[in-house]
């Protein structure tokens, strides 16, 4: 199983080198199939010049621009259009993810979950430098979204997850332009029906750059998002959902 890492990257010059080098280790060290896609998003930094430096050390390395409007959601979404594994980690840029949670998610699936939700909010993970104001919202905003769904999982907002290609196929079409990809993705998937593991994870806040999140722009977004997935669980019947099930032996169905 071939694992692709997709980077969506705007006005990461000064991150997105330890990002990739230290995925590229980790990942080589486990000895995991696995291609390093980043997407370029309007930057207009020394992004591009760092990544053609990086491309010539990193042989799994490959970046493409996103050609679509900026926002983190399209950058996204070209990466998707552009990865060839069977599996496909969406990582940030700003090295805020570890790569030894990369390797645990490429195990999980090979226990045979379609999905890898990584949670900083169970026992065994850890956060570091949290901003206060974001941590409080992101508590506020996935108790809300555990309550509608009546899930268990608590960090639907964390871009951190990881995706078998069929399930990805399967969340079409997809409809979020920014951050609020990051609950669409995984709400759909659990809706339709595809098994997940939860894992723990360490998570750090950036020490170089600026979060490209803003959260007054934000609120709207996430919460369309996640009225049309719920809609979507109220009303289509399981229209989308898939047609054969197969869970693996230590994989139940989604908690929904």
């Amino acid at each position: 199983m071939t694992l692709s890492i997709v980077i969506p990257a705007h006005e990461e010059g000064d991150a997105i080198g330890a990002t990739v080098e230290a995925l590229h280790t980790a990942l080589a060290d486990a000895a995991i199939p696995h291609e390093i896609v980043v997407v370029d998003d309007h930057s207009s930094d020394r992004s591009v010049a760092v990544l053609d430096a990086l491309a010539r050390r990193v042989p799994t390395l490959r970046w493409v621009r996103n050609e679509g409007p900026r926002g983190y959601g399209y950058a996204v979404r070209a990466g998707l259009d552009a990865y060839t594994g069977d599996a496909v980690c969406i990582v940030m840029a700003d090295a805020s993810d570890d790569p030894a949670d990369v390797v645990a998610y490429y195990r999980k699936l090979g226990e045979g979950y379609e999905c890898v939700f990584g949670s900083r909010f169970i026992a065994g993970s850890h956060v570091s430098n949290y901003p206060w104001p974001k941590l409080v919202l992101n508590r506020i905003a996935n108790i809300a979204i555990r309550t509608l769904f009546a899930s268990r999982f608590n960090d639907w907002t964390n871009a951190f997850k990881c995706f078998r290609r069929e399930v990805i196929d399967g969340a079409q079409p997809i409809l979020s332009c920014h951050f609020n990809l990051t609950v669409e993705l995984p709400l759909k998937a659990a809706v339709r029906g595809y098994s997940y593991a939860v894992i723990p994870v360490q998570w750090r806040g950036r020490s170089t750059g600026v979060s490209k999140f803003r959260i007054k722009e934000m609120g709207s977004r996430y919460v369309f998002v996640v009225l049309y997935v719920l809609l979507e669980k109220w009303l289509a019947r399981g229209d989308y959902s898939r047609k054969e099930r197969s869970w693996p032996a230590r994989a139940g169905p989604p908690e929904f």
